[in-house]
């Protein structure tokens, strides 16, 4: 809403205007592309009356008569080009948006460049948009994409850091928080455990929110802002939680849909990036090999087949792909019949009675084509991601080692020693190896003794395995034993349905033969289980002493007590250091078996196993 609003020169959009939108040209930088590429289609902009979208660091050309509407960060060299811009009277009218809020001085930077080159009047306007972040589904959003390494889980917990270089990344993430709760037009209440990055989260922002609503003048929290209507009038409670509470989700391997993309293939903002391996049965014999494609494939929310199985088991969605081929084929049969039946010649009575009646088919027939053409483009989509999916499960093994990190983290009885799986040459990648032992180490309760250790590193190491993330991992355990017991992950082991029957009949795309049919218990991660006491109001030690801040009370108080004695309806749980498909499919299942309620999740990035693995 935020976006089509600016796009619309800082004016809400009119549903019902009849004649053309205002053409003009839209310039972003890296940031701006990122924050809405993800939200709005070529076509949507085009419909808003954007002709043109360039980057803010291309050459463009000079185009005298249309308003450009700039969305950008206030860095110094994006200022240094938009004056060059004015200089070069590149436009007719300039609307400048920055993605957060602009410095004083750059502003004067600005205008000196304005007054210099005598177009003043054709700066419309400047505003400052608080859109710096990046939102994903509509419940989960993350917070930069462009710059993340000064983020990451890595900077945030170097042994080495200084205090400067967390100050610095603490206000990036909080700059970032800020423009997400002015967007939507609520003050939450903030909970955090002590002595965590989090709660340095927590106060920076407590205090950034509390500023903010004292100066009553410039306060971005009055009445009319966009978000009034989106939230009751309960204020929604903020979890800010620390990466170190878990590490073994992230390196968890995964069974459901969107969380399997994210982790084998290469998905990014919403679009996945395919190399398609093409046949050798089309190119005649003596021409070169061909090439392999690269596509790319945008997986949004208009995908109704996306947003209904992204969080369903693999398994399922093999099916319904399935499922849906076959129902296309059967629509597509009928119009080819009715076209046959047209063709009929000679008067004789039969073929013409036939023939009204098929013209109403065919009537509905046609118009049901472009419906039916997005069906297939929809069904040819999942069928290439589904099957790229497929040949990683099925070369590294993947549903035996789900199947055996669950039952690891659930403390269940191990029916293969954990040196077997290592020392296995078949059984997935060297990092598949790591990850698995890693979970094993981190959910232990008690380490591994020398010797043991020593024969683990050593299967590890002829696995091909670098054993740079154990030294990490050690150190942290060691670290975390102080501050408390190891998590748990409830006690569910998935269970395996026997072999895929139904799909395995000869008609299907799928050749699952060997990979199990696991079915997933729900289970709470321990982020989901934080969020329940916290949401909840329910006592458990485990968050008892979690800080509480309410921006809107005139002190702040250091104390664990919550005013509120409510269950709130509204939360949203931020992860600092990083978050994974898991957590959020986590969430989203456990607030579906509560009514009424909503959780957002949001972390500072995103990153698949073996993105975390190397960072560690």
């Amino acid at each position: 809403v935020a976006l089509k609003r600016m796009l619309n020169f800082n004016v809400p959009p009119v549903k019902n205007s009849t004649g053309e939108p205002v053409w003009k040209i839209l310039i972003y930088d890296r940031f701006g592309q990122d924050i809405i590429s993800p939200l709005l289609s070529v076509k949507e902009l085009r419909d808003m009356g954007i002709t043109l979208h360039l980057l803010l660091h291309s050459d463009r050309d000079a185009i005298p008569d249309v308003p450009a509407v700039y969305f950008v960060m206030p860095t110094e060299e994006n200022i240094d080009r938009m004056c060059q811009d004015l200089r070069n009277q590149l436009y007719e009218s300039y609307y400048l948006n920055f993605i957060s809020a602009i410095s004083r001085s750059k502003l004067e930077d600005i205008a000196n460049a304005a007054i210099g080159a005598n177009a003043v009047t054709q700066v419309a306007k400047v505003f400052d948009q608080y859109l710096n972040f990046i939102t994903l589904e509509d419940d989960m959003f993350v917070l930069c994409n462009q710059n993340k390494e000064l983020v990451s889980y890595r900077a945030i917990n170097r042994p080495d850091i200084t205090d400067t270089e967390m100050e610095t990344i603490m206000d990036t993430i909080v700059d970032s928080l800020f423009c997400f709760f002015v967007t939507l037009g609520a003050i939450p209440i903030i909970r955090c455990a002590r002595g965590t990055a989090a709660e340095m989260v927590a106060v920076k922002l407590d205090k950034k929110l509390r500023e903010n609503l004292r100066d009553a003048r410039n306060s971005l929290f009055t009445g009319d802002t966009l978000g009034a209507g989106q939230f009751s009038f309960q204020r929604p409670l903020l979890v800010l939680v620390d990466r170190n509470i878990d590490l073994a989700t992230p390196l968890h391997h995964t069974w459901t849909y969107q969380a399997l993309v994210h982790d084998v293939l290469d998905f990014h903002l919403n679009r996945v990036n395919l190399e398609e391996s093409t046949g050798t049965e089309s190119s005649p014999a003596g021409a070169r090999p061909k090439k392999k494609n690269k596509k790319s494939y945008d997986l949004t929310a208009f995908d109704k087949f996306w947003q209904k199985h992204k969080g369903s088991p693999f398994p399922e969605v093999a099916e319904s792909v399935q499922q849906e081929l076959e129902s296309y084929r059967a629509q597509e049969d009928e119009v080819k019949r009715l076209k046959s039946i047209m063709g009929i010649e000679g008067e004789d009575e039969g073929a013409i009675s036939m023939l009204s009646d098929n013209t109403a088919k065919l009537t509905s027939a046609v118009s049901s084509l472009p419906e039916l053409l997005e069906k297939k483009r929809l069904i040819d989509l999942h069928t290439n991601v589904a099957t790229a999916v497929l040949e990683h499960i099925k070369s590294r093994k993947l549903d035996v080692y789900f199947e055996y990190e669950e039952k690891i983290m659930s403390k269940s009885t191990l029916d293969k020693s954990l040196l077997d799986m290592i020392s296995d040459p078949d059984a997935g990648t060297p990092e598949d190896k790591m990850r698995l032992f890693l979970i094993y180490y981190i959910s232990s309760a008690q380490a591994p003794s020398e010797i043991d250790l020593e024969q683990y590193k050593k299967a590890l190491t002829d696995a091909g395995c670098s054993l740079a993330p154990l030294s990490y991992i050690k150190q942290w355990k060691a670290f975390a034993k102080m501050a408390s017991a190891p998590t748990s992950y409830g006690n569910t082991t998935p269970k395996p349905l026997g072999l895929f029957s139904r799909v395995m009949n000869t008609g299907s795309q799928f050749v699952m033969e060997g990979v199990k049919n696991l079915v997933l218990k729900q289970q709470n991660l321990p982020v989901t289980r934080i969020l329940d006491n916290l949401m909840e109001m329910k006592s458990n030690p485990e968050t008892d002493d979690y800080r509480y801040f309410d921006p809107k009370m005139l002190r702040g108080s250091d104390s664990s007590v919550p005013r509120n004695k409510n269950p709130f309806q509204e939360a949203i749980v931020f992860v600092v250091g990083g978050g994974n498909y898991i957590e959020y499919q986590n969430l989203i299942d456990y607030i579906k078996s509560k009514q009424g309620k909503h959780v957002l999740y949001g972390c500072s990035e995103l990153f698949n196993a073996s993105q975390f693995i190397k960072q560690v």
